[in-house]
């Protein structure tokens, strides 16, 4: 890796969830942002440049939900200097040079129509368990055992985003083991995220070095 990067936990109590009106998927990405500094001027997001921050919502229970983060700064220590815990850590350099991880990610399966130039979602589990081994060798820089793949929860969000924009995504739960192939992708794919929809809890791969 050639920058530092962060791995977070932040941890919300019913209250806090509560006040900081986190209802649907652009409630919970405008609280992640807000623990962070915005380094990117307005072209830098038009012209799509990654904001540095991928999250993934971990749920929780009764008393707290949990966000998992992974960034390229520090966050602040809570939200609006008064909700939620955040507890981080460094990644050290060394957890990238394991050739073999066990992983879990949320991902947005979608595919490019060449007709229309719209993006579609690939539906159905074994569409889109086929969709993520292609990717992953092709442009990931990782391959995965296809028999192995587990494609769990796939839901569509529809929520109103900026400007109260509507926003439809559909987010699928997959895990396995995955096998590096590429380290220089692989690196890339783990400090960038995989896919579309990183602004709204997709494309975080969290993995565990397999010895």
């Amino acid at each position: 890796m050639n920058k530092n990067l962060y791995a977070s936990l932040l941890k919300l109590d019913r209250h806090a969830v509560k006040a900081l009106r986190i209802t649907d998927p652009y409630a919970l990405h405008r609280v992640v942002y807000s623990l962070f500094e915005d380094v990117r001027s307005e072209h830098d997001k038009i012209s799509g440049k990654s904001s540095g921050i991928l999250y993934r919502d971990e749920g929780g229970d009764f008393f707290f939900r949990q966000i998992l983060i992974l960034s390229d700064r520090l966050p602040e220590s809570a939200v609006n200097g008064m909700y939620g815990e955040v507890i981080c850590k460094d990644i050290p350099e060394l957890f990238l040079e394991h050739s073999k991880y066990s992983f879990e990610t949320v991902v947005n399966p979608c595919i490019r129509n060449n007709a229309t130039g719209k993006l579609v979602p690939v539906k159905g589990r074994s569409a889109i368990a086929d969709w993520f081994c292609d990717r992953a060798e092709a442009v990931w820089g990782f391959k995965v055992q296809r028999h192995k793949l587990e494609t769990g929860a796939i839901e569509v969000m529809r929520f109103r985003g900026k400007n109260k924009r509507q926003i439809t995504i559909q987010r699928a739960n997959i895990k396995g083991t995955l096998e590096v192939t590429d380290k220089r992708q692989f690196n890339n794919s783990f400090s960038h995220g995989i896919g579309r929809g990183k602004a709204f809890g997709c494309g975080l791969l969290k993995i565990v070095p397999i010895p």
